[in-house]
């Protein structure tokens, strides 16, 4: 088939009232998401599940313009994360029990040609990780204050783990007035897999025991998806856990 498979999975986990996490999986254009929301009541989900749909219309939107090379997967991703950012605060505006909702934003964009490349944007701790030859590498930063700390010498990996203000995000979805996402971009392999996840995982696994899993999983998207929830659940489920794995098949 020689394409880029996405499969997502998402569970409300065993601590959680509600499902406030999002994703879509569009592998005809290449582009895939997840949202992990915040805000009481449904604010939360209202705010992840309003982001979503924002970047899948904004990706069927662009599909032609991107195929022809007439806007950089760069704009394409900023509009996306700016049009997200604008539904929410246009949710929450008009209703007043929405007020402060946010969402976390991570969005993969795959380009072809001779060399296959991957495109992500992001605001907030939903992470986006590259496994090649047995190695999983972060291709994201998370925008957490317990991040700032560690930047600045503040505390020590150990001290971070347990931080109290280790889940605080400074920036999302809907909560100031622009979220300027953070982008990366890497040439891609033919046996690569791509991870996207919200911090329900992250929560539960270190990266350690995600590496295990896709090793284990060997190369099988379902598989993989199936086991990282169900270890997650198994550790405590403390958040919803949400993951879209791609795959070249």
């Amino acid at each position: 088939m020689n394409a880029w498979v996405g499969i997502g999975r998402s569970d409300i986990g065993l601590v959680r009232a509600m499902n406030q996490d999002a994703f879509v999986t569009m592998d005809g254009l290449g582009f895939w998401a997840v949202a992990d929301g915040m805000g009481g009541h449904a604010g939360g989900e209202v705010a992840a599940q309003s982001a979503i749909a924002t970047a899948a219309a904004r990706a069927e939107l662009f599909a032609d313009p991107l195929r022809k090379g007439q806007c950089t997967p760069q704009d394409f991703l900023q509009d996306v994360m700016t049009q997200a950012h604008n539904t929410v605060l246009e949710r929450a505006r008009l209703d007043p029990r929405l007020a402060r909702m946010g969402t976390t934003l991570v969005t993969l964009l795959i380009t072809s040609g001779a060399t296959p490349t991957a495109h992500l944007a992001y605001v907030g701790d939903s992470r986006g990780y590259l496994f090649r030859d047995g190695r999983l590498t972060q291709s994201t930063r998370d925008h957490t204050l317990i991040e700032t700390y560690l930047a600045r010498g503040i505390v020590t990996p150990a001290e971070a783990k347990t931080h109290p203000e280790r889940h605080v995000l400074t920036k999302a979805i809907g909560i100031s007035d622009s979220a300027e996402p953070d982008h990366s971009a890497y040439p891609l392999a033919p046996s690569d897999i791509l991870l996207l996840c919200s911090d329900g995982l992250t929560k539960m696994l270190e990266d350690a025991d995600i590496a295990d899993i896709l090793t284990q999983a060997q190369s099988d998207p379902h598989r993989i998806c199936d086991r990282l929830i169900e270890t997650a659940l198994t550790r405590g489920g403390e958040d919803n856990v949400t993951v879209v794995v791609i795959a070249r098949r």
